[in-house]
């Protein structure tokens, strides 16, 4: 079985849009799309909040989850990462 150290998290965009994405180390990923160096689809949405994580995943399981995620309603995200072990702060 692979290492565990994987998240999903999930921004919330200055535009109200949500942002969905995988890291192992989510704390510089939400610094990164804050300064411009995130994905393509935040860097005209800055300033991004962290609004969900999950933790304890391996790299396959996180990119499967946020697979999952990315074909939901934007009402049904933070629902879908809920059901994972998770550190979940809602905006």
């Amino acid at each position: 079985m692979g290492v565990k150290n994987w998240a999903v998290y999930l921004l919330r965009c200055s535009d109200g849009s949500l942002y969905c994405g995988v890291s192992n180390n989510v704390e510089k990923r939400v610094i990164e799309h804050n300064s411009g160096l995130g994905a393509k689809y935040t860097r005209s949405r800055r300033p991004v909040v962290l609004v969900g994580t999950s933790h304890a995943m391996t790299k396959v399981e996180a990119f499967q989850l946020e697979y999952r995620i990315k074909r939901l309603p934007a009402d049904q995200k933070i629902a879908e990462l809920e059901e994972w072990p998770s550190d979940i702060s809602k905006s």
